[in-house]
């Protein structure tokens, strides 16, 4: 048993990586749908690159939702327009004609109106104008049609009692035309009795053929509910496409919707078992890519679980993310912001992790998407980008353009590819565009998520390096305060390491934050450090030459006190911890040897404990705090002493072993070499010495 839990207990890191790579296969492969993978890839205006397809069982060819779009917008402007006769207005008008004219006609012949005149009686009166009405209701006044809906339209049907029937506008009365008509139609020889009827009749004309827009709305409705989603079958064993045909829309339709049958056509229990084990051994592949890059060329993440956990937690929203989208609707997949990803990663790890990590969470969610292969290539294409643009990512400037930029080249991409498919430009969906805009806003949303990280995992991004180098600081601040020979020392540190770190593509953010800070124990003894003293008085002549070594010694000590108190982030920790790695403190080293010389020396004494630098910026670090700090013992400084100083200095560091645990090579430690002699030759304003 105690074998057991100290095996376990030695491969802790392992067994917590292989837990993690099965709970995220199993996380990808629960949110894959149960169904079979349409295994042809096509494109409409490509030719067909395989065999034969036949038809392998029936299956009906669904229509585009842009052509069912269309349909739908042809009967929108094309509806049939109802009207409907108002019998009731029609009666009410024959019977209020009836009593006006009869009123009338009594008051005008009251008041002498007729006198003089041959006058007909009323019956024959009111029989001609009841004739006249009687004939424009019977053929219709129709009210004109302003509604919205009937701005266009196909047919025009008329409803009389439950029976519809085809008329057109012209076949109806308007208003006017309805009052030339009576006046046209009147021959009284007794001009007041014309006047009079026509007043009358006139004052009762009204619509009586009206707009029915109720109904009209409804059979528009019942029209767009039947459209069918289909538009033919095709049976079992016909041919669907010859290899080498052009896939046109017609072919297009039908392979269409062949995978849509082919993918929902697998239900058996039998079935769903070997696509889920397809769909772990294909997920599990990926993973394993994803493992074996890490563990050959970053062996640090592998070896760090919070790492690890760090990239799989991204990976693993990404592919939710694209799930919920899918959820809601396939059209709006390029509205998801997919390229957070490398953004967030490239924040906290180098541009060739971020870009592997992107393309292995881009191939994961291919598997739930349509046109997997747009899709890829699309979102490859913005993630590179974004990876490149990351670049300086905590200027505010930079945010924003950097939305843009992503915005551009997802429009860009698109629309190659879809002229392409297309062949032209009517048929691109604009739609996609504004996905684009909103995707590429969306894709701020970065930023919040750094920060949210960088507190949950520990890390620190460029964002917070940059906050932590600024002198300002009140760390700093004491430093310079307390110790302000340690603090000009450090800036002059920094400065070196970042020139040394840009020339060898390291992250000289880092490495300068890391310089202002790599010497803050020496705030607890400032005096006994040289560049301190300024009164004359060395404390290091009252303590033995041991004592003194351990004091100087103790500033790594009390620096990552400080740090921690402080709450630095452990990577900036690391500079404090290895900036003399684990080399000697000479100058006490030589003065015991030589004021004790028979006497063993315990050399533990002496030694810094380490550990040794382990990346480029630590070790370019250690070069630059040894360099600068022996620079300033030299008396009349030029060009030979300057390059002999650099020279020794950093090869007895390279000889000591300093350097064995970093990843720096010697190519990369020669161009550090020239950088650091360029600039202290500037700092001490040296002329370069030219060959005679």
């Amino acid at each position: 048993m105690k074998k057991l839990l100290l095996y376990l207990q030695n491969r802790q890191t392992q067994l917590a990586s292989i837990f993690l790579f099965v709970l995220s296969v199993s996380f990808v492969v629960y949110l894959n749908p149960r169904e079979a993978k349409f295994k042809y890839e096509f494109q409409k205006g490509k030719p067909w690159l395989y065999e034969n397809l036949v038809a392998p069982f029936d299956f009906a060819v669904v229509k585009s939702q842009q052509a069912i779009e269309k349909e739908r917008q042809q009967l929108r402007d094309n509806k049939t327009l109802f009207l409907v006769r108002e019998e009731k207005e029609t009666r009410q008008n024959l019977e209020g004609f009836e009593k006006e004219l009869s009123k009338k006609w009594k008051i005008a012949k009251d008041t002498g109106l007729f006198k003089g005149t041959t006058t007909p009686r009323l019956t024959q009166v009111l029989r001609v104008g009841q004739e006249v009405l009687n004939h424009l209701y019977g053929k219709g006044i129709l009210k004109p049609i302003d509604n919205e809906m009937a701005k266009s339209y196909g047919e025009i049907l008329l409803t009389e009692k439950g029976i519809s029937r085809a008329v057109s506008q012209e076949d109806f009365f308007t208003i006017k035309d309805a009052a030339d008509y009576a006046r046209n139609k009147l021959s009284f020889s007794n001009e007041r009795v014309y006047n009079l009827l026509i007043a009358v009749i006139i004052n009762h004309l009204d619509y009586n053929i009206v707009f029915d827009e109720a109904t009209t709305n409804n059979y528009l409705k019942s029209q767009l509910d039947n459209i069918l989603p289909t538009k033919g079958l095709v049976q079992r064993g016909e041919l669907v496409i010859f290899k080498g045909n052009l896939v046109d829309d017609e072919k297009y339709a039908k392979l269409s919707s062949l995978r849509q049958a082919y993918e929902g056509s697998f239900s058996t229990k039998a079935s769903l078992y070997y696509i889920l084990a397809g769909q772990i051994l294909l997920v599990s592949i990926l993973f394993i890519v994803l493992f074996l890059f890490l563990y050959q060329f970053r062996q640090r993440i592998m070896e760090d679980i919070s790492k690890l956990t760090f990239i799989l937690v991204n990976v693993l929203l990404m592919v939710f993310m694209a799930k919920v989208v899918m959820d809601f609707g396939v059209e709006y997949i390029y509205l998801a912001p997919f390229p957070i990803l490398p953004i967030v990663i490239r924040s906290f790890f180098d541009t060739r992790i971020a870009l592997f990590v992107h393309m292995v969470a881009m191939l994961l969610i291919g598997f739930l998407v349509p046109n997997s292969f747009e899709f890829i290539f699309l979102q490859f294409v913005a993630g590179i980008f974004a990876i490149i643009l990351v670049n300086n990512l905590y200027k505010r400037g930079q945010l924003f353009f950097t939305a843009a930029k992503i915005i551009a080249v997802y429009c860009l991409s698109y629309l190659s590819m879809a002229i392409i498919q297309e062949g032209s430009l009517k048929q691109i969906e604009m739609i996609n565009f504004a996905y684009f805009a909103g995707n590429g806003f969306l894709t701020l949303i970065s930023f919040p998520l750094i920060y949210l990280q960088e507190k949950l995992f520990g890390f620190v991004s460029d964002v917070s390096l940059l906050e932590l180098s600024d002198t300002n600081n009140s760390l700093l601040r004491e430093l310079a305060q307390k110790a302000p020979g340690t603090f000009q020392h450090s800036l002059q540190v920094a400065n070196l390491a970042e020139a040394a770190i840009l020339s060898i593509q390291g992250n000289a953010l880092l490495v300068r934050t890391g310089a202002l800070y790599h010497d803050i124990g020496k705030m607890t003894y400032p005096m006994y450090f040289i560049e301190n003293q300024h009164t004359g008085l060395n404390p290091h002549d009252e303590l033995s030459f041991e004592e003194s070594a351990q004091m100087i010694i103790g500033h790594v000590k009390e620096g990552i006190k400080i740090a921690k108190k402080n709450n630095l982030p452990d990577v900036l920790i690391d500079f404090i911890r290895t900036h003399h790695g684990t080399t000697t403190v000479m100058y006490f080293y030589k003065q015991y040897i030589k004021n004790f010389p028979e006497e063993e020396v315990d050399l533990k004494k002496f030694n810094y404990p380490g550990p040794k630098p382990f990346s480029k910026e630590t070790a370019a670090l250690m070069m630059a705090d040894s360099v600068e700090a022996a620079s300033r013992s030299l008396d009349k400084p030029d060009h030979d002493k300057i390059d002999k100083l650099v020279e020794n200095i950093i090869d007895s560091q390279m000889d000591s072993g300093q350097f064995e645990n970093a990843e720096i090579t010697l190519r990369e430690i020669k161009d550090i070499k020239k950088i650091f002699k360029k600039m202290l030759m500037n700092i001490y304003h040296i002329r370069i010495q030219y060959p005679e």
